[in-house]
């Protein structure tokens, strides 16, 4: 079973052919195929593959299956004796991907 570790986002995922995960939001339409190549390590049966700081011809073929928005968080801040206090709230716009293939150019 191959693994891969993948930046995008400023976030890092690990990721294996078949599993679906939430990233920050892809400009691309659900249906969509992506393709992510800054892949930071490789695991194979041969063995482990680790970039500097990415790995050359190896990229992650993903299918963007749709494009939502997360759970909102409520922000409050209060400066106590001083009857000062703010709610504020946001929501973060993610995409679910799938994970098709790991790809390895010759």
């Amino acid at each position: 079973m191959e693994k891969a570790i993948l930046a995008t986002g400023g976030k890092q995922y690990r990721v294996c052919p078949g599993d679906t995960i939430e990233i920050e939001l892809l400009d691309a339409e659900a249906g969509d195929s992506q393709v992510f190549e800054q892949v930071l390590m490789l695991e194979t049966d041969e063995g482990i593959q680790v970039g500097t700081p990415y790995l050359d011809k190896i990229s992650v073929r993903a299918t963007v299956l749709e494009n939502f928005r997360g759970e909102k968080l409520r922000v409050f801040k209060m400066r106590r004796r001083k009857k000062s206090r703010r709610t504020q709230g946001h929501r973060q716009s993610l995409s679910r991907v799938r994970i098709d293939t790991i790809e390895k150019a010759a």
